[in-house]
């Protein structure tokens, strides 16, 4: 199992069914991470300003606003464009994924997913080799 020290860390995710939803919360929260849930992207938006996720997990097929706009419309934030946004789906197409990646998505995971999938993408997110990266890549960016 891919253990790692996910104490606190926060993360969201957001798809319309109440069963993935309940079922990431499980595996994340027995991980250690802080959950932040939502139900669409429109519930997603309002709530990233206050909770500040340091990963998101969307779905892609979702009403009213789909996984693609709202990893677009989080990716457009100057705030959150740093986020990591992980799209979710059942759809394993490399067309899906190449739309992810449009959108602004850093990774694509297939649905049904494990416990250790699900922490090996936030441990990849939120490693220190990772944000040590991120932190050069930005030094370099603003030179």
């Amino acid at each position: 199992m891919a253990q790692a020290n996910l104490a606190g860390t926060k993360v969201m995710v957001i798809d319309d069914s109440n069963t993935i939803r309940r079922s990431a919360e499980i595996f994340l929260k027995s991980a250690g991470c802080e959950v932040i849930l939502a139900e669409d992207g429109f519930d997603a938006l309002s709530k990233i300003a206050d909770q500040h996720p340091q990963v998101i997990f969307v779905d892609i097929m979702m009403p009213r606003l789909d996984g693609y706009q709202t990893c677009a419309l989080i990716k457009r934030n100057a705030r959150f464009k740093s986020t990591p946004v992980i799209m979710l789906s059942s759809k394993d197409g490399l067309f899906d994924r190449a739309r992810g990646r449009m959108a602004g998505s850093d990774e694509y995971l297939t649905k049904p997913f494990t416990q250790d999938t699900l922490i090996d993408a936030i441990n990849a997110y939120t490693s220190e080799a990772y944000l040590n990266n991120k932190k050069n890549s930005a030094d370099v960016a603003s030179e």
